[in-house]
Formats: structure tokens, sequence, C-alpha cells
């Protein structure tokens, strides 16, 4: 029996970023997609929502202290 692992408790909301949305993300972050934090395209999570490399993730984390967290991380080969 397989578990669905993005309905784990411990594993934040992941979202693959259309083109427009990452544009805009590099942009207001002022940064190059490659300054970004990486996740391999192999990760649990990357393949469970079929992340590609060069896709752009929004990782949105509960926060304690201010509610929700959002980070962006770069799918690598």
């Amino acid at each position: 029996m397989k578990k669905d692992i993005l309905k784990h408790k411990l594993v934040p909301d992941h979202t693959i970023l259309s083109e427009t949305e990452a544009k805009k993300v590099v942009k207001d972050l002022k940064v190059h997609p490659e300054q970004l934090p990486k996740i391999k395209v192999d990760d649990p999570v990357a393949k469970a929502i079929e992340a590609k490399p060069g896709d752009i993730l929004q990782i949105t984390r509960k926060s304690h202290t201010a509610g929700r967290f959002v980070t962006y991380r770069l799918v690598l080969e």
C-alpha cells in the first residue's frame, strides 16, 4: 500500500509556478533562478508533483510566529 506523501503532516505545500509566476518571483526577489535554493528532480515531493528541471517550486510552510512562511526552490536534474 502506497501512501500519499503530499498529505503527510510534516510535508509543506509545494506548488509548481507557471512561467509568468516564476519570472515575477525572480524579479521581485531580485535574483537569478540559479541563486534560489535547490531541490533535486528525484526528491520524493518533486516526483509526486511531477516537477521538471528548471521549474520553480513555491513551498508554503505553517509558522507559529509568522502564520505562514513562503520559500522558493529551483528544480535541478
